[in-house]
């Protein structure tokens, strides 16, 4: 039976960026929670452990994590409900786990709030990665100046984001990507551009793109299905389409 994730005995784990952040993991699978949860805590992170949707939600309530990592095939309760009610909580980094490779499974994650998966089976060193670099993006070394277009109101230093003065309830991916094209107005970027430039991967399946692209039009634009902000270059990716001015804090 193939397992869930690649064990690398040897295999030497840095102290991320992120590390002394509270990361709740979530899964039925003892095995893999142990293990996920052993590389988590060599890389210096603080780690909480349930073993399904309830428990998952009172640990939380009890001590709000920094970031979940998050099975999505859990009993009773699934992972896609576990995320949609803590998202219903506060805004909370999280990282789907799924056994399926199938598209419409990630992309269902994606929109229910994840904002990162990992495909089973897995290597552990490579979910600490992912959830060094989820940390990182929300936690910026500096404090940028807030970013202003055609309604659009965002507080990176606050991660907070409106639109005619409502606030916009953003994915922690959806909050990056409006930052970046709010600071790169009238450019054409690609879905690999994107990739590299806002999730910070080399490599990855470009359907992430495209999703939290639908994603954030549906929340930006006044018309998704004409949208006049974020427009498709064909042939070449996206580009934002208004100058944003920047105002000092």
């Amino acid at each position: 039976m193939q397992q869930p994730y690649e064990f690398r005995g040897a295999e030497a784990v840095e102290r991320g960026a992120g590390a002394g952040a509270r990361v709740l993991v979530v899964d039925d699978d003892p095995t893999v929670a142990e293990v996920v949860s052993g590389y988590l805590d060599r890389a210096g992170y603080v780690v909480d452990r349930a073993e399904d949707g309830p428990t998952a939600l009172a640990r939380a309530a009890a001590h709000w994590p920094d970031l979940v990592v998050l099975d999505l095939m859990l009993p009773g309760m699934d992972g896609l409900e576990v995320c949609r009610r803590m998202r219903g909580r506060g805004p909370v980094p999280v990282i789907m786990l799924t056994a399926r490779g199938d598209e419409d499974d990630r992309i269902l994650g994606l929109e229910v709030g994840a904002d990162d998966y990992v495909t089973k089976p897995f290597s552990p060193r490579e979910l600490v990665l992912r959830v060094e670099s989820v940390l990182r993006r929300t936690r910026p070394a500096t404090a940028p100046r807030p970013l202003h277009a055609s309604g659009l109101a965002l507080d990176p230093a606050a991660r907070r984001a409106t639109k005619d003065g409502e606030e916009l309830a953003l994915t922690i991916r959806e909050f990056d990507l409006l930052a970046f094209f709010l600071r790169h107005p009238g450019r054409a970027f690609s879905r690999e551009d994107l990739m590299r430039e806002v999730w910070g991967w080399d490599f990855g399946d470009l359907s992430t793109v495209t999703v939290h692209v639908r994603r954030l039009r549906g929340k930006v634009e006044d018309d998704p299905a004409r949208p006049r902000l974020i427009q498709t270059v064909w042939g070449v990716g996206y580009r934002f389409g208004t100058t944003p001015r920047q105002e000092a804090v």
